[in-house]
C-alpha cells in the first residue's frame, strides 16, 4: 500500500473511530447533549391543506392561510376573496371557497410535545411558575378546541403502565380543556426531568426480557481502503438488530432520500423502535437502536388526533431547545406525512445552552456526513406544514408565545379549490402557493406575508376510492 493510501487509511479509521463513539454515547445519554460533549474533547396564508374532500360530486382541496403584516407580524383579517391569487403547481386554481377569521371553523386538536432533556427545555419546564402560564394560557381555549400533551426523552418514569415507545415517552394528559388536568399533567413534568435512581448491576441470566432495552448507536463502514473495516464488520453490527427474530418486528417502515439513501424504521412488539440509515452506495450503515426521535414523535401525535378527533384541525407544537437530531430523509418523510394529515407544526424555542450555541456551527459539520441534522430541522417542518416559529426566554414569553400560536391558528383564512374528475390521484405532492395582494389606505400595496402548506396529495375520487377498498 502506497504511504498516500496508508495516510488515506489511517484517517478514515480514525474518523469511523470518532463517529463510533459519538453515536454510542448519543443514544445512551442523550442525542445532543453527549455529541457536543464529545465534540468539546476533540481539537395563504398558512395553506394548510385541508386535504379534506367533500364526498357529494365534488372533490374540494381546502387550505387554510395566514397573512400578516411584515412589519408588525400582526395576523390581517379583513381581506376579500379579490386578495389572493392561489397556484397549483404554477397554474392558476379558481377559489371556490372562501371563510376568514370570525366564520365557521375546525376546532383545534392540539398536541403539545415536551421535550424534557435536562439540559435542554426540561431545566425551564421543571419551574412551577412556567408551568403556570402554560396552564393559564391552554385554559383560555374556546370550547371545542382541545390538547393532549406528550413527553419524551424522559429521565425517568412514574407510571409504567402509562409509558409508550419502550419507556422513552409519555402521554400525560389525552385531549381536554380542562385546567384541572392539564395543570395535573404538567405538575408531573420535574419528576420526569429528575435523573431516574440507580439500580445495582443485575446477572444478564436473571434479567427480565420484560425489562425495556437499552438504546446504543453503530456505524457500519466498508470502502476500498478500509478492508479491516469490513472485516470487523460482525463486531460493530448491532446485535439487537442482527439477532432480532420476525415475530419481534410489529411493523416496518422504508423511507428512499432523494439522495438515494434509505431509512428503516423498525417498530417492535415491546414498542422500541430502531432507525438504521444506509447511503447511496451501502458502504455507510448508522443503525440506532431504542430511540424516539421526532420522527417518531410527529407520528404519533398525528395519529392521536386523526383517531381521536378525526373532525378537528390537527396542531402540533413542539417545546424544545431547538436541538432535535434526525436522519435528513426522516424529516422529509415526517414534511410529507404533516402535509397528507394537513397537520399545522409549530414550534416554541427555549433558549440553548451557551456552551451548545457555541459549538452548534463546528458540530454540524463534522456529523452532517452521516446523514444527522443536530437542529433546525423543527423549524423547517413549521415553515414547510404553515405553522408558527416562537421564541421563547423569560417566564413571561411562555403565556405569550403560546397565545401567539394558538391566534394564528385561529386567524386563517379558509380557501378552496374543485378538482375536475379528469384530475386522478397521481401518488405525487401537487405545489402549492398563495399570494395575497391587497392596498392600504393610500392606495398603495401592503406588505403582507403568508404561512401556508406548501402542498398537496390529490384526494381520491369516490370511484378510486372505491377501487382501493376492493
Amino acid at each position: 500500500m502506497s504511504a498516500s493510501n496508508k495516510f488515506h487509511a489511517k484517517s478514515q479509521s480514525r474518523k469511523v473511530s470518532f463517529i463510533k463513539q459519538t453515536l454510542r454515547l448519543i443514544t445512551r445519554h442523550g442525542l445532543c447533549a453527549v455529541f457536543f460533549a464529545t465534540l468539546l474533547a476533540v481539537p395563504a396564508a398558512s395553506a394548510q391543506e385541508v386535504a379534506d374532500t367533500i364526498r357529494v360530486r365534488t372533490r374540494v382541496v381546502f387550505m387554510d392561510a395566514l397573512v400578516k403584516d411584515k412589519k408588525t407580524g400582526i395576523a390581517i383579517s379583513d381581506l376579500k376573496p379579490e386578495n389572493f391569487e392561489l397556484f397549483d403547481d404554477g397554474q392558476p386554481r379558481t377559489i371556490s371557497y372562501f371563510t376568514r377569521e370570525g366564520q365557521a371553523r375546525k376546532p383545534l386538536a392540539i398536541v403539545m410535545i415536551l421535550d424534557l432533556r435536562d439540559d435542554g427545555a426540561g431545566r425551564f419546564l421543571k419551574r412551577e411558575e412556567v408551568r403556570k402560564a402554560i396552564v393559564e394560557e391552554l385554559a383560555k381555549l374556546p370550547p371545542g378546541d382541545e390538547v393532549a400533551i406528550l413527553a419524551i426523552n424522559l429521565n425517568s418514569v412514574d407510571d409504567k403502565t402509562a409509558a409508550i415507545r419502550n419507556g422513552k415517552a409519555m402521554w400525560l394528559t389525552d385531549f381536554t380543556r380542562d385546567p384541572a388536568q392539564l395543570d395535573a399533567a404538567l405538575a408531573r413534568v420535574p419528576a420526569l426531568v429528575a435523573s431516574a435512581p440507580e439500580v445495582k448491576d443485575v446477572d444478564a441470566s436473571k434479567k427480565d426480557e420484560k425489562e425495556p432495552r437499552e438504546s446504543n448507536g453503530s456505524l457500519m463502514v466498508s470502502t476500498d481502503t478500509t478492508q479491516s473495516e469490513a472485516n470487523n464488520s460482525s463486531e460493530t453490527k448491532p446485535k439487537d438488530s442482527s439477532q432480532a427474530k420476525p415475530n419481534d418486528v410489529l411493523e416496518t417502515e422504508t423511507i428512499k432520500g432523494k439522495n438515494g439513501a434509505v431509512i428503516t424504521r423498525t417498530i417492535r412488539k415491546d414498542g422500541s423502535l430502531d432507525v438504521k440509515r444506509v447511503s447511496k452506495d451501502g458502504k455507510v450503515a448508522i443503525q440506532l437502536d431504542n430511540i424516539y426521535d421526532m420522527a417518531g414523535a410527529t407520528r404519533d401525535a398525528t395519529h392521536l388526533a386523526d383517531e381521536k378527533r378525526p373532525n378537528s384541525q390537527a396542531a402540533i407544537i413542539w417545546l424544545s431547545d431547538g436541538i432535535a437530531p434526525i436522519f435528513f430523509e426522516d424529516r422529509d418523510a415526517t414534511e410529507q406525512i404533516l402535509i397528507k394529515q394537513n397537520a399545522i407544526f409549530n414550534t416554541l424555542t427555549v433558549d440553548m445552552r451557551t456552551l451548545y450555541k457555541f459549538l452548534l456551527p463546528f458540530g454540524q459539520p463534522l456529523i452532517g456526513w452521516t446523514g444527522i441534522s443536530l437542529a433546525g430541522s423543527a423549524k423547517r417542518l413549521a415553515q414547510q406544514s404553515g405553522g408558527e416559529a416562537v421564541h421563547v426566554s423569560r417566564v413571561s414569553d411562555y403565556g405569550a408565545g403560546l397565545a401567539k400560536i394558538i391566534g394564528n391558528l385561529t386567524a386563517r383564512y379558509s380557501l378552496g379549490f374543485a378538482l375536475s374528475e379528469q384530475e386522478k390521484d397521481d401518488g405525487r405532492m401537487h405545489e402549492l402557493v398563495v399570494r395575497v395582494k391587497a392596498l392600504d389606505a393610500k392606495g398603495k400595496q401592503r406588505k403582507l406575508e403568508v404561512s401556508s402548506r406548501r402542498g398537496y396529495y390529490m384526494p381520491k375520487s369516490d370511484a378510486d376510492q372505491a377501487a382501493a377498498n376492493k
